[in-house]
């Protein structure tokens, strides 16, 4: 019998420098973190910062946040501007290309050209699907599978991985988090994956779990997909701890967030050199705004999209319990490919 304490692992972290091509210019970057009411979510981000600043100080790193806590992206553009520069890399401290990427940080970023309008701005990529980021969960994986934190040896092919993502009302960004679950499921020797959400869309975690159950498991493994802790993931590990308390005959191990990684660093300097060297090149095809637009005007799409739209509507923790928009799957799937 399992039960719910000590399901949380804690797995360890890579501390060995990594070796980082050279930089083509010597040109600040901006890094802009999404942003959490969680304290140590958001020291989480300034810590990256300075790590990949640590590895290189020929240039400034700037951290800064989309919103929910300080400094904004418009203080961060500032402090750039305070120190003599007009020609600025920004990087997207992001997973996915959902709203966020799309709109809300290009949006800030034509807010701080008109107030600066001799700035340049290099907007780079998010994160994606990498190879260093399938390397980073697959040595999790491995590590799980050790005798400390698998003590009855259960097999991968009796572990059902639950792939967990933050959810977006994106279904593009959806979609490549289902891509890259497959991804790192296939060939693993794991009974199968299954894909659930947090948050925004569907199917939520808890449904996750009851998928899950249905293939008769020994062992879950639970791998949520976040950069760093915050509200959502400390929601993620409180469920899978009630999960363990409900079904003890199942053992449920939960990793943690990637955190500060070696290959993560390696990622982030491929996206600032492409921004340097003018070779960003992000997936448009299936973009919502980009269909929209070519619905509307009939004309070529490049890599800006438009940056003219209302305010956002996320699915972050509020202050007082509201209802959730999201909350009917019928509801939300009508309204995905909507443009806002």
């Amino acid at each position: 019998m399992m039960t719910s304490e000590n399901i949380i692992s804690t797995s360890p972290q890579r501390t060995d420098a990594p070796t980082l091509a050279a930089l083509p210019r010597q040109r600040p970057l901006l890094l802009v973190g999404h942003g959490s009411r969680d304290a140590e979510g958001r020291q989480r981000v300034l810590d990256l910062a300075a790590a990949y600043q640590a590895l290189d100080d020929s240039r400034p790193v700037i951290p800064c946040f989309l919103e929910l806590t300080e400094p904004t992206i418009q203080d961060g553009v500032d402090r750039c501007v305070e120190q003599g520069f007009a020609d600025i890399s920004v990087l997207p401290i992001l997973l996915f290309a959902a709203r966020h990427n799309k709109f809300d940080v290009t949006n800030e970023l034509d807010r701080a050209r008109q107030r600066h309008p001799h700035i340049t701005f290099h907007y780079g990529r998010h994160f994606g699907i990498a190879p260093e980021i399938l390397d980073l969960w697959r040595s999790r994986l491995d590590w799980l599978d050790q005798l400390q934190q698998n003590p009855e040896g259960i097999s991968r092919s009796d572990t059902v991985l639950l792939f967990v993502g933050r959810g977006a009302s994106d279904p593009d960004a959806n979609g490549d988090v289902y891509k890259l679950a497959r991804m790192l499921w296939e060939g693993s020797g794991y009974k199968t994956v299954e894909i659930c959400f947090i948050g925004i869309t569907h199917p939520r975690l808890e449904a996750g779990f009851v998928r899950s159950r249905l293939y008769d498991p020994q062992r879950i493994v639970v791998l949520p997909y976040f950069l760093f802790t915050g509200v959502l993931m400390k929601k993620i590990f409180q469920i899978a701890q009630q999960q363990q308390a409900q079904f003890p005959q199942t053992a449920i191990a939960c990793l943690p967030e990637m955190g500060l990684h070696p290959l993560l660093l390696q990622v982030m300097r491929r996206r600032e050199v492409e921004t340097q060297l003018d070779q960003v090149q992000m997936n448009c095809e299936l973009c919502k705004f980009r269909l929209a637009a070519s619905h509307t005007h009939s004309s070529s799409h490049g890599h800006d999209h438009a940056h003219d739209g209302p305010g956002h509507s996320h699915d972050h923790p509020p202050d007082h319990p509201v209802e959730d928009p999201y909350a009917h799957p019928d509801q939300y799937h009508q309204r995905a490919w909507q443009v806002p």
